[in-house]
């Protein structure tokens, strides 16, 4: 049984790809999530039922699984059929919006946590993924077992940063007694490090790692040497590049 303790100080992968990508594919997905623990993930976070089943079956550390559906609002794991099959799936973890939004099957987060519990035949943990001081206190009376700030930024609670919302970390860290995931725009070692600075349980890192197509762009943006004078080369520092 998957327990909260084995996510204290981990750093956790978020392996997915967005539809029409040549790497949607379960088997890809289950690969690139066998790579990461290699690399020395302790726990990866996956999106899809197929995904989910493909990558439990691949790896020997905690999947936390959501099922994403809808163009806008409330789309991570919206509702209780979809965490109901994300569980079901082989998910140690079940992450769903944690927001205050109505969710649209009409139950609040209280009432789909219970009922998931309830209506399963084994232990989950349930993690809500929160945009907000506010929804990370009312996600704490639902029930859930752990917050993060994935949403933070997403929601228009908070503005949104080109790295991870680090103040909302810690203010979450200060009022809740959740473990807190800091999850979100985390893009290198410095910003992981940090967030277990600021009181993180722990801290999920996705596009930076496992999305080629982005992590591709940044070195090409680096490269763009159209404003720089024939004859003359200037190097980018670190903090320049995107």
């Amino acid at each position: 049984m998957t327990t909260v303790q084995q996510l204290r100080g981990a750093l956790i992968v978020s392996c997915q790809a967005y539809t029409g990508e040549p790497m949607r594919d379960p088997r890809t997905t289950a690969q690139v999530a066998q790579s990461v623990v290699i690399g020395g993930a302790r726990a990866v976070r996956v999106q899809g039922i197929a995904d989910i089943e493909a990558t439990v079956a691949a790896v020997d550390v905690p999947v936390i699984g959501l099922w994403k559906d809808g163009p806008t609002g409330v789309v991570i794991t919206p509702t209780l059929r979809h965490a109901l099959a994300v569980a079901r799936a082989g998910a140690h973890v079940v992450a769903l919006d944690g927001t205050r939004r109505r969710r649209p099957d009409g139950l609040s987060l209280a009432q789909t946590v219970t009922r998931l519990r309830v209506e399963l035949d084994r232990a989950v943990l349930v993690m809500a993924d929160c945009g907000s001081l506010a929804d990370a206190l009312a996600a704490e009376d639902a029930g859930v077992d752990l917050v993060g700030t994935t949403l933070a930024g997403y929601t228009d609670e908070r503005p949104r940063g080109e790295g991870p919302d680090l103040e909302l970390a810690a203010e979450i860290v200060g009022r809740c007694a959740l473990p807190v995931v800091v999850e979100g725009r985390v893009t290198t070692p410095q910003h992981a490090s940090a967030a277990l600075a600021s009181g993180a349980w722990a801290v999920c890192v996705g596009t930076a790692i496992t999305h080629p197509a982005t992590i591709t762009s940044w070195f090409c943006a680096a490269l763009d040497v159209s404003s720089i004078e024939p004859g003359h080369h200037r190097y980018l520092t670190s903090d320049e590049v995107p």
